[in-house]
């Protein structure tokens, strides 16, 4: 080998695959203001559309005026449910399996719930047409508290649902009853209660929230009246799910319906369901022959769009005095309000609430969840978790916190007492399961070692000494969190939406130069795809990431995906883009082999080509074998060099992490300073350390917010009290702590790369370790469980209660 020839590490490193910091490619055009969402998108002759709101939470319209604003120069068109009726568009299906009204059908169920559709020359007179229209109500009862949704003398909030006692996923029990889900052994596990030495039982809630991300929800229709073609841009986590979902709607034959999501300002989950405002687009520009354009403003966001959460969960745990759980036994109540619009997938009601055992090895479990509708605004999207994962963790961390404490033990000991063990897995859960791998112990003893676990332990002892004398007013409180979140939905056994697999897709196509294009079903919103797509590639076909582009979005050209939510990119689609890259791999080796004059199976993969076994010197490279793709490849083989790959996995993945927060308190302004948050996830293979870090610190941001104040409140009558950032909490750099990352690495069995996801796991893990550092604060004043969120009046509050206060 001359010294002009590469080393094996140069080559390597050349390729920028797997494992590379490498930058992110997508931050050339963002840091440039060079992005193009929908809202840069123009056409020729474009209208603007947008919506009156209902000012009522419940109330019965009986009258809608509109004279006056289509008597404004500058109006093109007033829309009601009257008007979509004809069309059969006035009510449209959720990924619930229930029904919800486009345009308030004679009755509104929640707070600026969507009356009418105005569509006018400009944003402005839009504006100034909807405050001229008239809507006469009647006000109806409000419930906006799920405890009082099935009361004997509640109000019906579904007057539609009449008489119906089986909804979408088996009989109601009342007129605002969805759904009763149950899963688990009852008999055993309320016989491990009978026997249990200690039990306990707390009623954990996890309050309404909003993935409120940067850029609000949009859309842009236009229908091209003489070729029959609809053409819709959006903010679609999912763009081939809206493409079925517009089809079956508007009858418009789906090869017939373009969908382009373009850059996306953050999804979190908020962008995966249908809103009226496509629906009402889409019908706008087929009735003007014009393109529409829909933009909602930060509020209407913040009020109307899916919501998180709202999960008011009662755990129980039967233990031995020694702290070995023998049984789990949770009950949800699930607030869905006006309308089940849920993206779970549609075999499961409650998404993955049955990760709800997490880390610890319950011999039985019982999971009931009952659904309601409240007059609020309906949803309950993932946010940035998969699937109710976050509420499941939260429910599971708490109460082992608060076993701990009625045990006298440690919490990170209960937690180690009681992990699935390493030689486990793969483990069956006692809710159904199948955890793939993990190393809980060697996670959670890396993190209690770095963080110097005892000591801070021996120090929080000496404060609340110190605080019992007096001689401060400060509290410490430590944090402990193991999660393990999953996700990759999923397996066709498992999953679907509105009966579609929930498989993913990737097409991977090789130019004559060596150059790639390679397409996904899935959809970034800031994840970073078109920098760890085309890594995935550059390890397993040998070509530098920088010859790799990688495109999404455009149903026109990407193969059908079910899009991005749920931390299904990397277990799904970066699968689909592994086993698609080894399909070429397979031809690339054949035609290798026939360049060399050898057999294939005399050939092994070197890095960015193949080799002759025992012969190193004679090899070809893979932007020599694509070159012979399209112009000498072997007789009887086609040309070219590429692959599709859709890709149904066989199991969920299963990441996993520790969790530790240093919390001072002050008990007289209940201010909480973070001192330390130290994150160890384990999420297999690391194909960007880089990115992992930043997903990393996103998530955890999100999951302060979420723990330390993020609400969406309403009033009695169903008044909306967080639909802003003056009164919804959204840190700022002011406010975020400093984040500390470390790393375990568990590769998942079924995987082809091994890679399980993480950038939902911050947030999964993050809440309930925010939450245990302040019930872990006033733990030795008596406090067993202090409800979220914890800004600083309700932490004051707890002090109060607790007597700490002079006045």
């Amino acid at each position: 080998m001359n010294d002009m020839t590469p080393t094996r590490e140069q080559r390597e490193a050349r390729l920028e695959g797997m494992g590379c910091k490498r930058k992110r490619v997508e931050d050339i055009r963002f840091t440039q203001g060079k992005g193009q969402y929908v809202d840069d998108i123009k056409l020729p002759g474009m209208l603007h559309g947008d919506f009156v709101r209902s000012q009522y939470a419940h109330a019965r319209i009986k009258r809608i005026d509109a004279t006056k604003a289509k008597a404004l120069p500058g109006v093109v068109a007033v829309i009601t449910a009257e008007d979509l009726k004809p069309l059969g568009l006035h009510w449209m299906p959720t990924l619930a399996g229930d029904v919800q009204a486009v345009l308030a059908d004679g009755l509104v169920s929640f707070q600026n719930q969507e009356i009418a559709f105005v569509v006018a020359e400009n944003r402005y007179i839009t504006d100034d047409a909807i405050q001229l229209i008239e809507v006469e109500y009647e006000e109806q009862p409000v419930i906006v508290d799920p405890f009082r949704s099935m009361a004997p003398d509640a109000p019906v909030l579904r007057p539609d649902l009449a008489g119906k006692t089986v909804g979408a996923h088996g009989p109601r029990k009342h007129h605002n009853h969805i759904f009763e889900w149950t899963i688990g052994d009852k008999p055993a596990t309320d016989e491990a209660f009978r026997q249990a030495e200690v039990t306990i039982k707390e009623m954990i809630s996890y309050h309404r929230t909003h993935p409120s991300p940067l850029e609000t929800c949009q859309a842009l229709a236009s229908f091209d009246k003489i070729k029959g073609e609809l053409t819709v841009y959006g903010t679609f986590q999912a763009p081939h799910v809206i493409r079925t979902v517009a089809s079956l709607l508007s009858k418009i034959p789906e090869h017939k319906i373009h969908v382009i999501a373009p850059d996306i300002g953050g999804g979190f989950g908020n962008k995966v369901g249908a809103y009226a405002g496509y629906i009402c687009a889409i019908v706008a520009s087929i009735v003007t022959g014009l393109p529409v354009k829909w933009v909602e403003d930060r509020m209407e966001n913040l009020s109307t769009t899916s919501f998180a959460r709202d999960y008011h969960m009662t755990a129980e745990i039967a233990a031995t005095k020694e702290g070995k759980v023998t049984g789990l036994r949770v009950h949800v109540l699930a607030d869905h309000g006006a309308f089940d619009a849920c993206a779970d997938p549609s075999k499961w009601p409650a998404g993955f609430m049955n990760i709800v055992t997490g880390s610890y090895d319950f011999p039985v479990a019982h999971l009931a969840v009952d659904g309601v509708y409240t007059n609020k605004a309906p949803g309950g999207v993932a946010y940035r978790c998969s699937f109710r994962v976050t509420e499941a963790a939260y429910c599971i961390e708490r109460a082992m916190d608060i076993l701990a404490q009625k045990l006298g033990m440690d919490p990170a000991d209960l937690r180690m007492k009681n992990f699935i063990r390493r030689e486990q897995f793969p483990y069956q859960s006692a809710l159904g399961w199948e955890y793939d791998s993990g190393d809980y112990h060697l996670a959670m003893q890396k993190a209690m070692d770095t963080i110097g676990y005892r000591e801070l332990r021996a120090e929080q002892k000496a404060r609340q000494e110190a605080f019992k004398r007096g001689e401060t007013r400060e509290i410490m409180g430590i944090g402990v969190t193991f999660f393990t979140e999953i996700v990759g939905a999923g397996p066709s056994k498992n999953c679907d939406i509105l009966g579609v697999a929930m498989f993913d897709s990737a097409e991977i196509r090789i130019h004559p130069t060596g150059s790639i294009i390679a397409r996904m079903g899935s959809k970034s919103q800031g994840q970073g795809h078109e920098t760890t797509w085309a890594q995935i590639i550059a390890t397993e076909l040998g070509i530098p990431a920088d010859d790799i582009m990688i495109e999404e979005g455009n149903t026109d050209t990407a193969p059908y995906g079910l899009g991005t939510y749920g931390s299904r990119s990397t277990p799904v689609a970066g699968a689909a883009i592994a086993m698609a890259a080894r399909k070429i791999k397979n031809k690339a080796q054949m035609i290798a082999a026939h360049l060399l004059e050898v057999s294939e199976y005399d050939l092994e993969w070197d890095i960015d080509g193949f080799r002759v076994k025992g012969n190193p010197e004679r090899a070809k490279t893979m932007k020599e074998i694509a070159w012979a793709a399209y112009n000498s490849p072997p007789p009887g083989l086609e040309p070219g060099l590429e692959a599709v790959n859709y890709y149904d996995p066989p199991n969920m993945t299963y990441p996993f992490g520790a969790y530790f927060c240093v919390m001072d308190v002050d008990v007289d302004t209940g201010v909480a300073k973070i001192r330390r948050f130290y994150a160890l996830d384990d999420c297999g293979t690391r194909i960007n350390p880089m990115i992992i870090e930043g997903q990393v610190h996103g998530g955890l941001t999100e999951a302060f917010a979420i723990a330390m104040g993020q609400e969406i409140k309403y009033d009695e009558t169903g008044n909306v009290l967080g639909a802003s950032f003056m009164d919804f909490f959204l840190p700022t750099a002011v406010e975020t702590p400093r984040w500390e990352t470390d790393f375990t690495v568990t590769p998942s069995p079924h995987h082809p790369i091994g890679a399980k996801g993480v950038g939902e796991s911050p947030n999964v893990g993050g809440v309930p370790c925010f939450s245990n550092a302040v019930n872990d604060a006033f733990g030795f004043l008596g406090s067993t469980h202090i409800q979220m969120p914890h800004d600083a009046w309700r932490i004051w509050e707890a002090a109060k209660r607790l007597g700490l206060h002079a006045v």
